[in-house]
């Protein structure tokens, strides 16, 4: 199993956009084979900052999602709302 986390950063005017396009789509996520669960986070210092954590049953179940319609159609959406960068880490626990 791993874990991947993706810090995204939002311009403050767009934030309710992300939360809603979120929402929309996180079941369908959660749905996709080998995810195990899906959740966002935001950082309560720094509202427009946001991070999804969600598991996957191996590397391959999360790289058939990130080559999924659905993925390339949701990122595509929320990156037009980004005020940086994007970040991810793929970890696994020890």
């Amino acid at each position: 199993m791993l874990v991947r986390i993706v810090k995204l950063t939002f311009q403050p005017e767009k934030i309710s956009y992300f939360i809603q396009a979120f929402n929309e789509r996180k079941h369908l996520i959660a749905a996709c084979e080998g995810c195990l669960g899906v959740e966002l986070l935001r950082d309560i210092n720094t509202p427009n900052i946001f991070l999804t954590y969600s598991k996957w049953d191996s590397v391959e179940h999360l790289e058939n999602y990130r080559q999924s319609e659905l993925f390339i159609e949701t990122w595509a959406i929320v990156k037009q709302w980004f005020s940086d960068k994007p970040e991810a880490w793929s970890v696994e626990n020890v």
